[in-house]
């Protein structure tokens, strides 16, 4: 895995720098995961607050995590052991699954659609994202993963675009298209 720790408005030492990646690190063990991969962290202070983002593909999954403390080393522990979390909350599905419908292979490809708008209604960022078939289970999952209230994803039973969402009485609402 390749880390990348940034700074958004902050100057990263080396010492914190060797302690988020050593951190970060952890998680290689629970991924057959190429040399190459990318894992993004971005360390930032917001009212006084020290704030962790780390962002990551793995294993086809998108996980995602940030956390606000008092202390930067506070907080990388905090949002590590969030993924850790995520982690192991992925890998028991999977295999429940597995166990369950007998599947040998899972391919899921990560995607998320995001646009954010500003007061006027002007579309003020787009966010493109490579689509593959899934089944709704797995897009829900990746939507709990992602911390969003919905997930845009490729229907593999019906071939055609979806959307999950998350309704307010906590189950999950799926909008087909109708032509």
């Amino acid at each position: 895995m390749r880390i990348h720790v940034r700074g958004d408005n902050l100057a990263v030492t080396e010492a914190l720098r060797e302690y988020a990646v050593r951190k970060v690190g952890r998680l290689e063990k629970y991924f057959d995961a190429p040399p190459d991969q990318d894992v993004y962290v971005t360390l930032s202070v917001v009212r006084g607050l020290h704030k962790v983002e780390v962002t990551m593909t793995l294993g086809g999954m998108v996980f995602r995590a940030e956390e606000k403390s008092g202390d930067m080393y506070g907080s990388l522990d905090l949002v590590v052991d969030k993924l850790v979390s995520q982690v192991e909350r992925h890998k028991s599905k999977i295999n429940k699954r597995f166990r369950q419908e007998g599947i040998r292979t899972l391919a899921v490809e990560p995607g998320q659609a995001e646009e954010k708008r500003e007061a006027a209604g002007e579309v003020v960022r787009v966010k493109r994202f490579p689509v593959k078939p899934m089944p709704v289970e797995e897009a829900i999952l990746q939507m709990d993963l992602l911390g969003h209230d919905f997930f845009v994803f490729s229907n593999a039973e019906t071939d055609e675009v979806n959307v999950v969402y998350r309704r307010k009485d906590g189950n999950y609402g799926l909008i087909e298209p109708a032509f």
